[in-house]
Parts: C-alpha cells; sequence; structure tokens
C-alpha cells in the first residue's frame, strides 16, 4: 500500500509539474504573438521579439511552438489571436502591494479571475493608481557567474547604461532603467558573455519585510494569480530574508 501511495504521490506532482510547464508555455507563446504583431515577425529588426524567443527558448519552448508563434503574431499565419495588455493592482494580506499584468482576448474572465484569486486568499482588489507609484520600471538582465567577477561584468555593461549590479549567488543581476536593457543585453552579447534573461520589470521602491505566515500568504496569492491563463506577470514588494526562505523549505 505504502509503495502504491508513494507511486500516485509522485504521479500527482508529475502532473502539476507537467501543468505549470504547459501553462508557462502557453504565456511565453502569448508574448511573442504580442510582440510580433507589434513589430513585425524579423528579430534583427524587432527586439522586443528577440528577447521574447530568446525567454521561451531558455524555457525550452519547442522551436516548432515558437516559428509558428512568430508567424501568426506577424500575420505570416492565420490564427492569431488579439490580445489587450491589462495592468490590475491589489494588496496581499500584510499591506504588501501587488502589481498584476494580463495580456488577455476576455477582459471580463480577466478581472474575474484576478479578483477571485486576490478575495479566496485574503487579497483585495486596489483602485488604479493606488499601487503603482510603489513600484518603477527597471531593465534587468541576468548572467550566470561562471569565472567572472562582479567588476568584469561592470566593466563590459557600463557605458550601456547599466545603473547597479546585485549578486544573486550563482548569478548577477545587471539593473539598468527599462529602456537601456536591451543595450545592456548586446553589450552582455557583444563580450562573449552568456545570459540568462532579459526583460524590463517592475521593481518596489519600498519593500515590505515579512515574517514565515505572512511570506507564505504572499507566495499562496502569486501562485494563484499565476495559475490564470491570463496573468503574465506578478510583482509584490514584500521582502522575505533568506532566513524566512530557509524556513519555509523546510516545511
Amino acid at each position: 500500500m505504502s509503495g502504491h501511495s508513494k507511486w500516485a504521490t509522485t504521479k500527482h506532482k508529475k502532473a502539476v509539474v507537467d501543468a505549470k510547464r504547459a501553462k508557462l508555455f502557453a504565456k511565453l507563446i502569448k508574448n511573442i504573438e504580442v510582440a510580433a504583431r507589434s513589430g513585425g515577425g524579423d528579430l534583427s529588426g524587432n527586439p522586443t521579439l528577440y528577447d521574447a524567443v530568446q525567454k521561451a527558448k531558455k524555457s525550452s519552448v519547442p522551436n516548432d511552438n515558437i516559428d509558428r508563434a512568430v508567424k501568426r503574431g506577424s500575420g505570416a499565419e492565420a490564427g492569431a489571436a488579439e490580445y489587450l495588455a491589462l495592468t490590475y493592482e491589489g494588496y496581499a494580506p500584510g499591506g504588501v502591494a501587488l502589481l498584476i499584468e494580463c495580456l488577455t482576448d476576455n477582459k471580463n474572465r480577466a478581472v474575474a479571475e484576478v479578483r477571485t484569486a486576490l478575495q479566496r486568499n485574503g487579497g483585495t482588489m486596489a483602485e488604479s493608481g493606488s499601487v503603482a507609484f510603489q513600484f518603477h520600471r527597471k531593465g534587468l538582465v541576468t548572467v550566470p557567474k561562471a569565472d567572472k567577477s562582479e567588476d568584469d561584468i561592470l566593466e563590459v555593461v557600463m557605458d550601456a547604461g547599466a545603473e547597479e549590479i546585485n549578486d544573486l549567488g550563482e548569478s548577477f543581476e545587471i539593473v539598468s532603467e527599462a529602456t537601456d536593457f536591451v543595450a545592456v543585453r548586446e553589450a552582455v552579447q557583444a563580450a562573449g558573455i552568456d545570459y540568462d534573461s532579459a526583460e524590463s520589470s517592475w521593481l518596489p521602491t519600498v519593500e515590505v519585510p515579512l515574517d514565515a505566515d505572512g511570506a507564505r500568504k504572499m507566495f499562496r496569492i502569486i501562485d494563484a494569480l499565476e495559475d490564470s491563463d491570463d496573468v503574465q506577470n506578478v510583482y509584490a514588494n514584500g521582502d522575505v530574508s533568506d532566513e524566512v526562505l530557509a524556513e519555509l523549505d523546510e516545511e
């Protein structure tokens, strides 16, 4: 019986992982379609599309799926949907501010799913503008450390618009103005350095320190939001220390 129980648990976990991967793939493909639709299907002339494609490839989305998404978005192939880019604001328990970015072909469904995810997990929707001021748009390029030091990376990206470099343990995060992250990414590539990701992101201007209970509630609400096919990104200003993360990992 215990063997069967273990097998059933493993099977369930695999199903959860597979479902999350399928959702991630669908969101990355949607992002590619939107980028191709707005800027054309030529990667060399559309840096937004280039970065969307690279992000999909680094997440192991099959090349055929990527190619078809580019063709649909650019109009070279039929079947593209028209997506609306929407941003909702909210709060997680403990006053943690949330910015929720959606790409959807059905606004009513998107807002209903966001509201439901928040309310079922102790959060609330917020008025437009009441949360956004607590974040600023920045460019983030993440590179693996390999044999590079922080000074090595700084020398490569300083003239491209980099503002600071954060040590993430196994990688460096290069922060710039959102308008400069493509230049930073190109400087990294020109130096022959691989990169893990390059994108614009919302970073909090003020963070809310969280204990284990607060962190658990924030992560639960983020997971619920990201479970929606319409939600692309969730940004939160909760600050979780390494000690609290270690405590949660033990659970």
